[in-house]
């Protein structure tokens, strides 16, 4: 089924029509950015990794999908894992790394026995392990790493604590993971979608992917609708969508305001419904970004009590190195619960 639908199509273009350095360039060219919510250029990152010196250099896929709301990598994983295994080998193909790691997120361990038979039939089929894909000396195979259900490691140095042993909580950052990551060698980090994204741009080709979304934001995006709808679910949108006609598109109940990119992005009103979704500079363009959840609410839900279940959520989830989150949410808590009490 895979095959039927184009699998493995550029994992062999990238082995044997692309050098390393052609595969990095049409991902420049592609304007891909990543799809974890920083939007970092993914071209760019994979270029700083392969220019880096180190012993050993790794790709890790960051499947820790935390952020309420979102749930478009738990349907890559489950309905495509291919995709994503195609993408972190060219990805190791192109910035010479050796091993790939996937670090699934606790909840979604019912998932490791699809993984688990997706990663051995590519190996069945020579793709991963030693002379990968039949390419000399490219030995790259890919391993699955468990979550422990923590919220902060969807940050990519918290993640690589937890993957050493340690606690996971975020770096001070005086390295990248570019630089010094896994291990404290040289470590590729994107996330579930930018990996499938970048093995259709790779199979396609930039130029054809580029014909969707706008100048300055090309190709398309995983949204996932959740909410005061009728149709709820998985969207695939190209950027530049107005917020209006998705919400026509899953038919949005009476919608009074959404919540973008989860309780840590931003909250919009009717009022905004014509801004654009948009990777765009949001000072500039007044676009807004969207890093994969988009829920919506009606005028019968009680904001206050939405704001308290958020709050909740973060003063759980915050690992407690940062002032602002460590404190600052306990205060915002109190401050919410008696504002409930006066209403």
């Amino acid at each position: 089924d895979y095959i039927a639908h184009d699998g493995y199509q550029a994992l062999g273009k990238a082995l044997t029509e692309m050098t390393p350095a052609a595969v990095i360039a049409e991902l420049e060219r592609s304007g891909l950015q990543g799809r974890g919510g920083a939007g970092f250029p993914a071209g760019l990152k994979w270029k700083f990794v392969s220019k880096a010196v180190g012993a050993k250099k790794y790709v890790i896929c960051n499947a820790d999908e935390s952020e309420p709301g979102t749930f478009k990598d738990r349907v890559l994983l489950n309905r495509l894992p291919g995709l994503l295994i195609e993408g972190m080998i060219v990805a190791g193909y192109a910035v010479n790394a050796c091993r790939g790691i996937i670090y699934l997120r606790a909840e979604y361990t019912w998932l490791l026995p699809r993984l688990e038979a997706t990663l051995a039939d590519f190996r069945k089929k020579g793709l991963l392990g030693k002379d990968a894909g039949g390419l000399k000396d490219f030995d790259f195979d890919i391993r699955i790493q468990l979550g422990a259900g923590a919220y902060v490691c969807g940050e990519e140095t918290a993640m690589l604590e937890s993957m050493e042993g340690k606690r996971g909580e975020p770096r001070t950052k005086w390295f990248f993971p570019v630089e010094k990551g896994f291990l404290q060698q040289p470590t590729l980090i994107n996330n579930v979608e930018t990996f499938a994204a970048a093995a259709h741009i790779t199979g396609m080709g930039a130029s054809v992917y580029n014909q969707r979304g706008i100048p300055g934001s090309p190709g398309t995006k995983l949204i996932s609708v959740s909410g005061d709808c009728h149709k709820p679910g998985l969207y695939e949108i190209e950027w530049g969508m107005p917020v209006a006609e998705l919400l026509d598109l899953c038919e949005a109940e009476d919608p009074y305001f959404m919540q973008v990119s989860g309780p840590s992005g931003e909250c919009i009103s009717m009022a905004e419904k014509d801004r654009r979704i948009s990777m765009l500079d949001l000072m500039v363009h007044k676009d807004i970004r969207c890093g994969g959840s988009f829920m919506i609410f009606n005028r019968q839900r009680d904001l206050v009590r939405v704001l308290l279940n958020f709050s909740a959520f973060f003063k759980h989830e915050s690992c407690g190195v940062c002032t602002p989150c460590r404190a600052g949410n306990f205060i915002l808590q109190r401050q919410l619960e008696k504002l409930d009490r006066h209403l």
